[in-house]
């Protein structure tokens, strides 16, 4: 397939929501990174770097299946992502540092992106007519 790699923007979520709800006026944090797409993983795995700069907090741990084994791995709180003109919410899983964040299969379903891998990007499900669209069964 080749390898893909997005920018993303990512921001706090809590401080997204306080400034919505006019609950404070100070200017989200917010970072825009470079992420892998893996269609083998499922969430979505930062960086510490990345989590420590949207000041994220530690909600949860996780065991994770890797390549090198069961890994335990810090669940955080969630952020909002913005890719190519669509966004959703995402818990945040943090990696180890020694790999790129990674853009896994759920966040990709549930903003309707496939694989081009031709071309080797990232595009709307093309079976969508260019609109998102969810499944349920």
């Amino acid at each position: 397939m080749g390898k893909v790699v997005v920018k993303i923007k990512l921001t706090n979520l809590g401080d997204w929501l306080a400034l919505r709800r006019k609950l404070s006026t100070r200017t989200p944090r917010s970072v825009e990174a470079d992420a892998l797409v893996d269609t083998g993983a499922t969430g979505l795995y930062l960086r510490p770097s990345v989590i420590k700069a949207l000041g994220l907090e530690k909600v949860d741990e996780v065991t994770l299946q890797t390549a090198g084994g069961a890994r335990r791995r810090g669940v955080y709180e969630p952020v909002r992502l913005d890719l190519l003109r669509r966004h959703g919410n995402f818990d945040v899983v943090a990696n180890d540092g020694k790999v790129p964040n990674l853009l896994g299969q759920i966040p990709l379903e549930y903003l309707d992106f496939v694989v081009d891998a031709k071309r080797r990007k990232l595009i709307p499900n093309p079976e969508h007519g260019g609109k998102r669209m969810m499944e349920e069964y």
